[in-house]
């Protein structure tokens, strides 16, 4: 063993029991240091390679080109490693470069090269690419860090004009070229420069080179073009295991998950060696999570950070928050991303406490929470009971200057838009330099959401005025704007709009459109819809089955449901909320009865306060009071003011005074405010004659405030040269096009 490698062997098994100030002697000299930074190199320590390297400058051994090479390594090996703070390395790396430029080596090509690597891994292309300028001497590996730089933070444009101006310098791109360069052209917009560098690879032979086909395949199924993905997969001579990741992954990313396990059994079958990418890309094909575990664990990855981490993920994206929060806990070392999937499953399922213990936990193991781990704490906020946990995470993100991200601006305005502080929303909106179409978005669905659809149709025709497109999420919530004022004429020149661009018709958007139609009163146009999907979802058949309901076609809203199920599909607690609503309308009470008794028996469902609620208003309206007094009596959960509200309702319509009183009490201890329980109890009274408790139910009613608000009526203006000239460019309705 060479003393260099003696002295690595050293460091890495007794430094870390008895510290870096034991083992240096006096008399240093460069070999010594050298060994010690190639084995921070193999354990990527970057940080104590930072420490020996100021000791090298304390002392009389001067650094040399190879000092700094081993240096980088370190640092670059680091970048791989999930428990790395880019912030510090990325001060640390500044300083170092500082020095290579004043010992006079950034004049080395392989050094600035390698540097440029470092700052593209690190995220800091605008250093890089000073970097790059300022290099008097170029070869193909430097344009090849600069373009993978590009690649790899999504500058995508940038490294395709790299590469241009790599070959009008007359360079010749090599293979690592098109391997760093392919994925920029991943996306649709974009594909057809993708298919330019193919062809430039098959008339240079650059295609030949596996690690070229397996980035040219992923390309392809990124774009959604699978048969150009199997092609060249087929093509592959000699197939690594990079290039069956890449080809589970294909499938798995375009929704093909029985081709994506398929894919994987055959390379088993080749006895191809499984890494953790295979791991992860099986469970973003939809592999059953326990399953995966298993297999985890038998092949050796437990151990393995990604794996795990992407085990969390996966165990808290299908709710299983229990495994997830238990495998978390068995983690060596905890990451950023695991934690952030346990808020994000958290928040989703309204535990905000544990929300917060995992913000606490980030920071107590000095974790730098980003943009994505803030959002998904923002998106549990739903109550204003919250308000002062939102407050807080708003605070922490202008402290740590989160707040400038445009994700967790909208983050803010939504979690506002529920707290009802629309003017907080708007506020923070305004404040933003360039608005993309997704804060537009989120402050249109705020509005709506907080019911001021006004605001939200003027924030839409001022975005289409600035020159923004509305994309399916704009349209559908402002879908659900008409709906609930019935703009139904606005709400058709949006259809027209979807239309005409031809924009990609969506389960929710088709379903936004739908229910806007009905509760426009335009069933016709909402059949006509719904006739026109191909594979409605779940939420659509919902959307129908209750419209048909509410317009009084009960016998439709029947026949909808049993099409649905003949289609495959198994309903849900809503299906059963809108088939029993149906069954009430109409006044079929045998009907209800047997679809009430299928949902607890057939599928295993336990009726909630609304489907008990439907029952009572059922059969009391069918004059079997005291059948839906039995219902009441024996339901499974404690019955609410809308199921007594049911009840006494059915009293006013079969003029069952003592009831109705009996049930009054009961309601107004559970709802003491309520002005719809002063109005049944006054027209129960007015039935029988007894004017003087109609004047005292009213005077109670005033007196306690449940009159509620005054009513107001909408009209929707048809023509905007009407209105007088009010705002009429910012109106301009018909300019959807």
């Amino acid at each position: 063993m060479s003393s260099t490698r003696a002295i690595g062997h050293y460091f890495r098994t007794t430094l870390p029991r008895i510290g870096l100030e034991t083992i240096l002697p006096s008399n240093q000299n460069i070999s010594f240091f050298h060994g010690l930074l190639e084995s921070c190199g193999e354990t990527k320590d970057s940080r104590r390679a930072l420490i020996i390297f100021r000791r090298l400058l304390e002392s009389n051994a001067k650094p040399s080109d190879l000092t700094f090479s081993l240096l980088i390594k370190s640092y670059v090996a680091d970048t791989s490693s999930t428990v790395i703070d880019s912030t510090y390395a990325k001060i640390e790396a500044n300083q170092v470069q500082t020095h290579l430029r004043k010992s006079g080596f950034n004049q080395y090509v392989y050094l600035s090269t390698a540097f440029l690597d470092l700052y593209g891994k690190l995220g800091c292309i605008s250093y890089a690419q000073y970097l790059f300028e300022e290099m008097p001497n170029r070869d193909v590996v430097s344009w090849n860090a600069l373009i993978c730089g590009y690649s790899r933070n999504g500058y995508d444009y940038d490294a395709l004009e790299v590469f241009v101006q790599m070959l009008r310098e007359d360079f010749s791109p090599c293979q690592r070229t098109l391997v760093g360069l392919v994925p920029s052209c991943g996306r649709p917009d974009i594909v057809f420069q993708g298919k330019a560098i193919h062809g430039f690879g098959i008339k240079s032979g650059l295609d030949m080179d596996c690690r070229v086909k397996n980035a040219l395949t992923s390309m392809y199924a990124k774009c959604a073009d699978l048969h150009a993905a199997e092609v060249l997969f087929e093509e592959i001579y000699e197939k690594s295991e990079v290039s069956w990741n890449t080809m589970i992954g294909a499938y798995g990313q375009n929704g093909l998950f029985d081709d994506a396990m398929l894919v994987f059994k055959q390379m088993r079958k080749e006895r191809v060696e499984i890494n953790y990418i295979t791991i992860i890309n099986l469970l973003s094909a939809n592999a059953h999570p326990d399953s995966t575990h298993c297999y985890v664990i038998k092949t050796g990855f437990a151990t393995n950070a990604s794996a795990i981490t992407s085990l969390v993920c996966t165990y808290a994206g299908c709710g299983n928050l229990e495994s997830a929060g238990l495998l978390y806990k068995l983690m060596s070392q905890k990451n950023l991303v695991s934690l952030t999937a346990l808020i994000s499953g958290y928040a989703e399922n309204g535990n905000m406490d544990l929300v917060v213990d995992c913000f606490n936990q980030m920071l107590e193991l000095q974790m730098k929470p980003d943009a994505v781990a803030v959002v998904s704490i923002l998106h549990g906020f739903t109550d204003a009971t919250l308000v002062g946990a939102g407050l807080a995470i708003h605070a922490y993100g202008l402290k740590t200057g989160l707040c400038a991200d445009c994700l967790v601006v909208n983050g803010l305005i939504s979690m506002y838009s529920k707290f009802g502080d629309i003017e907080k929303g708007f506020s923070l909106f305004s404040e933003m330099g360039e608005k993309q179409l997704i804060s537009w978005n989120s402050v249109i669905s705020g509005c709506i959401q907080a019911g001021r659809t006004s605001d939200a149709l003027e924030l839409f025709c001022h975005m289409r005025m600035l020159g923004h497109s509305p994309d399916a999420i704009t349209v559908a919530s402002l879908l659900a704007g008409c709906s609930e004022v019935g703009f139904l004429q606005f709400g058709e020149r949006l259809h027209n709009y979807v239309l005409r661009n031809n924009l990609e018709m969506e389960d929710f958007l088709e379903t936004s459109l739908i229910d806007m139609y009905i509760k426009c009163g335009r069933l016709e146009s909402a059949a006509s819809v719904f006739k026109s999907i191909k594979e409605p979802c779940l939420a659509t058949w919902n959307t129908m089955i209750s419209g048909y309901g509410l317009s009084g076609h009960e016998h439709k809203a029947l026949s909808c449901y049993s099409e649905m199920q003949e289609q495959g599909l198994e309903p849900d607690r809503i299906t059963f909320l809108g088939v029993l609503s149906a069954c009430t309308h109409g006044g079929l009470v045998l009907e209800g009865k047997r679809y009430f008794q299928s949902m607890k028996e057939d599928f295993g469902m336990i009726p909630g306060l609304q489907h008990n609620a439907c029952m009572v208003d059922l059969l009391s309206r069918a004059g079997f009071l005291q059948e839906a007094l039995m219902f009441v009596k024996n339901m499974e959960v404690e019955p609410d003011s809308a199921v007594w509200g049911a009840l006494l309702s059915s009293c006013c319509i079969h003029h069952e005074l003592k009831l109705g009183e009996c049930l009054a009490k009961r309601l107004f201890l559970l709802d003491y405010n309520s002005g719809g329980l002063y109005v049944l109890m006054s027209n129960l009274y007015a039935s029988k004659g007894r004017w003087d408790d109609v004047a005292r139910v009213r005077k109670m009613m005033r007196e306690t405030g449940g009159d509620g608000s005054s009513g107001i009526s909408l009209i929707e203006v048809s023509s905007m040269e009407k209105m007088n000239n009010i705002n009429e460019n910012a109106w301009q309705l018909s300019s959807l096009h």
